[in-house]
Formats: structure tokens, sequence, C-alpha cells
């Protein structure tokens, strides 16, 4: 049982972002079965994962529109608790900074009674994905957490940032809103955070740079940047120039002579080998000196990197970037393994959406309209919520328990790599292969287990099963 114990150690942790003490336990419920279920089949797959009463099905729809659940205070608590509870060996740093990455995520929802859904672009390279698909648009924030050769993107939080306008003087970007999502994390330290190309922009750098981060990301091939001017014997009126001589970047390819070769850092590029160049030159979208660092890979061919921390070495710059993807697999984990995002939470009085449908503007709607979209959105940014908090504790007992975690696997697989931690999923069949022995073993003083025990309908197999050790 040592699994869920500590387990339960992290979650009782997280109860102030509760307003209420059952409506804690309902969320810790909640995630038991979002670590046990078999099926991602919305709330009745966690119905079926902890063997409720059929009963307790609209109690749990309940939870997930309650305001008694602090959704933002829960994202934030969560980020400080992990960055606390986590052995120092496990949180990489590079100039005692953790490393943040942060992406996008499109996620395919049919519902035409769905709030914020909206006909998207998938700009994908894998042409078995449709073009165009109607969904959610998200963005999301993950810790880069695991040592040697084993890494995971533990998943910070998650938000819908398209397809509901509340307000006609509403002018934030998705960029507003990626920083705006950092800040709601409330990180208190030096922070790096890894980000695509389309991040690169002056409110990024300006929002990480008063919370303390600074920005990693890719720059296009098309981008420019300047010279500081030299200083002038002439004496003139106004500010001194700023702003030398400007050079398009992928002219300086054209000088191979300034190239270092070097072994690829890149996490999982073994026997590569690149070229490299690294420059300081301002860059006016943000109007001070960043470091780039223009790449020649034998695969990918030419690429350019940026960061804002002159202190930061080109090769480790290229390190973390290489770190990105691991939020695309963290994104893949959530999708087929938790179910973060396998949530069904209509509105039964909304104007249905037209099949050919952007954005929703509601500022000509009532406050009672935009009040029961602002629920509904509540909902889904809970539901969101807690299948993150899920993954990342099975993370957690992945790095942390991981001989615990082997020993109740009870299954098998063909290669298991010494120096490679379990994946969630290997860590959900061990704790579900625990969960019936906690259950029935647990002293009644147990709150938690208790509080399920009492809910369990032994008339099905689900309950059976779960109380026949």
């Amino acid at each position: 049982m040592v699994l869920w114990i500590q387990w339960w150690r992290i979650v009782q942790q997280l109860r102030p972002a509760f307003a209420r003490e059952t409506t804690f336990l309902w969320f810790a419920l909640c995630l038991v079965g979002l670590t046990v279920r078999h099926d991602l089949r919305g709330v009745t797959s966690l119905i079926r994962a902890v063997g409720l009463k059929e009963v307790f099905y609209d109690r749990l729809l309940d939870l997930f529109h309650s305001k008694a659940v602090l959704v933002d205070s829960l994202a934030a608590l969560w980020c400080r608790l992990i960055l606390t509870v986590l052995p120092a060996p496990l949180v990489p740093k590079v100039n005692d900074r953790p490393i943040f990455i942060g992406d996008g995520i499109k996620l395919a929802k049919t519902g035409r009674k769905m709030p914020a859904v909206k006909k998207l672009h998938q700009e994908s390279t894998n042409n078995t994905k449709p073009e165009f698909i109607y969904g959610h648009s998200c963005q999301a924030i993950a810790l880069l957490v695991g040592c040697a050769q084993s890494f995971f993107a533990l998943p910070m939080t998650c938000r819908i940032h398209e397809g509901v306008v509340f307000s006609n003087r509403q002018t934030k970007s998705l960029l507003d809103k990626m920083v705006d999502l950092v800040h709601s994390l409330t990180i208190t330290m030096p922070f790096y955070l890894v980000l695509d190309a389309y991040y690169a922009s002056k409110g990024m750098v300006h929002g990480l740079l008063n919370s303390g981060g600074h920005l990693i990301t890719q720059v296009r091939k098309n981008a420019v940047a300047y010279w500081p001017a030299l200083p002038s014997s002439v004496k003139r009126r106004g500010p001194k120039r700023k702003y030398g001589k400007k050079i398009k970047l992928r002219t300086l390819f054209q000088h191979s002579s300034s190239f270092i070769e070097a072994p690829s850092p890149a996490y999982g590029e073994n026997d590569v080998t690149i070229r490299y160049r690294s420059i300081d030159l301002l860059w006016r979208p943000v109007g001070r000196i960043v470091r780039f660092v223009l790449v020649i890979h034998p695969q990918h061919g030419s690429k350019i990197f940026m960061a804002t921390d002159l202190s930061l070495l080109p090769m480790d710059i290229l390190r973390l970037y290489g770190f990105r993807f691991k939020i695309e697999v963290s994104f893949k984990q959530a999708l087929y393994t938790i179910g973060t995002y396998a949530y069904h939470f209509w509105m039964a009085s909304m104007t249905p959406r037209p099949n050919k449908s952007g954005d929703q503007y509601l500022h000509r709607k009532s406050e009672t309209y935009r009040d029961q979209v602002r629920r509904k959105m509540r909902a889904y940014h809970c539901h969101m919520q807690m299948g993150i908090i899920a993954q990342g504790l099975l993370q957690y007992l992945s790095l942390t328990c991981t001989k615990a975690v082997w020993e109740s696997f009870g299954s098998w697989l063909r290669t298991i790599r010494a120096g490679i931690y379990p994946s969630e999923q290997v860590t959900a069949l061990a704790m579900r292969n625990t969960l019936p022995e906690l259950l029935v073993n647990s002293p009644d003083d147990q709150i938690l287990m208790n509080f399920i025990r009492q809910k369990i309908d032994l008339d099905r197999q689900e309950g059976l099963r779960l109380l026949a050790a």
C-alpha cells in the first residue's frame, strides 16, 4: 500500500484549494477514479472505476461545476507543492533555475452545445489528421522532471484560451493569455520557460522578465536583429542611438568558418554532430540584447534559437529546447491514459453553434447567459486540472517509488530498460492492483477510504471486486 500512502500524503496537502471538506473528499475520490479507471468515457467511467452507486453520478457532475473548487488556487498550490516535495535531483536546473515547458493543444469536441467549441486548423505533418477540426483550443504549462535517461513533462495547468469572447472590449491575444497563465502559477523562484517560435514576442519576453523568468525559443529564419550602435563623436540632440547595423539572421549561415562543430546536446540525439554559432544582438521587438544560436543539423537543416538570458551557454540553450517535445509526450498520456480532456459537459440553454463557427461573441447576451457559460467553462477547467494532478501524481510515484511500482505492476512488458522510469500507464496499473487491498485494510479513521467505502455499490461486480480482498 506504499504507493497509495505516498499518494495520499501529497493529495491531502491540496485541501486549502477547496472551500468545503466534503468537496475536497469528492475531489480526492475523483482522483482515485482518474487513476484506476479502465476506460475514458467521461464521468460514467469514474462511477465504474470506483464501484459507486449510480445515485452519485449527479453528485460528481455537481463537483466539476462547484464554486467550492477554487480551480486557479488549486493549480498554483499544485505547482508550489510539486516544487517542494520532489527531491532536488529530480528537478533539473540550469543556473539554479527549474525548466518549465509551454505549448498549445487542440481538443476535438463535437457538441453543438459546448461553449468555446470552434473550427480549428491543425498544423501537422501527420497526414492521418484532418486539416480542420471542431474543438477547444488550450494552452498548457508543464515542469521538466526526471534524471539520467528518463524525463517527464509534469503538467501544471491548462486552460481554454479561444472560442468565447465575453466582451467586445476584450483585446488579449493568445500570447497575453499564456503570460497570464504563467503568472497564475505564482512561481516564486527564477525559472526558464521553453516555448516554440509562435511565442517569440515582445509581450511574452517582458511578461516573463517581470516575473523572474527567461524565455528559450526558436525564431523564424526571416528574423532580423541589430548590432548595438557605435559611440558617435558627433554631439546631437535627443537620445543616443541604440540600434546599429541591421542583420538578417539567415545571412549568418553563409559564414561557415564562424561555426563550431560539436556533438548534439539534444535529448535522445546520440552520435549526431551539429555545427553552431552564438551571437548576442539587439532584438527590436523587446528592445534589448538577446542571445541567438544558429544551428546546422544534419537531419533537420538550419534553425535559429533564442534566449533572453545572456549567461546561458549556447549548448545549454540547445539542450533545453530539445526537451520541448516532452510536453507532446505528456499530452498523449493525458489524452489516452488519464483522460484529462475526456469531458462531455453540455449547456442545455446554449444557442447551438453553427457548423461553420468561429469565436462565440457573447457581448450582446444577457448577464445570466454569460454566467452560465462561465460556469460551464469552469467545469471544463476543473476537469482538466483534476486530470493534470492525477497524471502528475503518477509521474511523482514513478520517480520516487520506482521499486514499489514494479513490485505492484503484476503484468508483463516485452522490454523493461534499466534507468528508465515506469510510464504513467505502468504506474496506474500498479495503483489499480493495490486499490482493493487499501480499501479493505485501511483503518476506519482513514477519512478518504472510509468516504469511498460508504459509497460503493455491492450489487455490482465493480464494488464486489474492490472489496473482495
